[in-house]
């Protein structure tokens, strides 16, 4: 196996594993660094299927008290509701998927789109921020809960992440702010996007799946299983780290990253 492609599969790992779940873009940063590594090929596209699998398992580990619960108790009120949220917050995205997938894959994935859509998104994020402060909203009682949201409120924030199959949006900011625009407070949009992931991110990987089976190859096992436990491991840390973070500060620190990451990308291809 080449050292210099298992390097390549450490590096995205940890890209993909510390991004997915932040409201950065994972799929942006990995089509900038994939063109900067030279690694956009259909190798390199296969590969990101492998670690966002790894990602999505991470999720699971980390709240598999929480889905035990849910499977063992799905005859009670309080789980059923919970799945259905999930359910209709995964259609908008679903749908959309199914319709643009072909279309975004082959036209919007370049790192010049990703820049701009970053840009954007920061600026999008200063803005809910602003709007979302608590001297501002605190005459409007938030949700607190996943159990407290309700089918309507999924819905809505089910439409905001089908922003995110556009490059460099961020399935995950999508549905934070998504979730905060429409009543949600911090933590619990935050803890409902990790949820939401799941199902998401799982359909994206085996429709990726069957898509291309045909590029899955026996040599290209140990690279797939070092970005596989790369990104499964930066996935856990960065889940974690998220809720602390949440629990006493705001976005905007993402958002001037990705202000500042945006613009120097744009800068580096003009």
């Amino acid at each position: 196996m080449d050292f210099l492609l298992l390097l390549k599969a450490l590096l995205l790992g940890i890209v993909e594993g510390a991004t997915e779940f932040l409201p950065i873009s994972s799929t942006g940063h990995l089509i900038i660094i994939g063109d900067l590594l030279n690694f956009n090929d259909e190798k390199g596209k296969v590969f990101e299927i492998v670690i966002q699998l790894g990602a999505i398992l991470a999720v699971c580990w980390e709240y598999r008290a929480r889905l035990t619960s849910v499977a063992s108790t799905l005859h009670t009120a309080t789980s059923q509701r919970f799945i259905l949220n999930l359910f209709i917050a995964f259609l908008p995205a679903a749908v959309l998927g199914l319709l643009l997938h072909g279309f975004i894959k082959a036209h919007l994935f370049s790192s010049v789109t990703v820049a701009c859509a970053l840009i954007i998104g920061g600026l999008v994020i200063l803005l809910v921020e602003h709007f979302y402060a608590p001297h501002k909203t605190s005459d409007v009682r938030k949700t607190a809960s996943l159990n407290e949201i309700s089918p309507w409120q999924a819905l809505k924030v089910g439409c905001a992440q089908s922003l995110a199959i556009m490059p460099g949006v961020s399935r995950s900011g999508a549905t934070i702010l998504g979730g905060m625009i429409f009543g949600l407070d911090r933590k619990t949009a935050t803890e409902f996007s990790f949820f939401l992931a799941i199902p998401v991110m799982l359909a994206a990987t085996f429709y990726d799946v069957y898509k291309n089976f045909g590029l899955f190859v026996l040599e290209d096992l140990g690279m797939f299983a070092v970005g596989f436990i790369t990104a499964f491991l930066a996935a856990l840390v960065a889940i974690k780290t998220l809720i602390r973070y949440v629990a006493n500060h705001d976005f905007k620190g993402f958002a001037y990253y990705r202000i500042v990451l945006g613009i120097i990308v744009l800068v580096y291809y003009w």
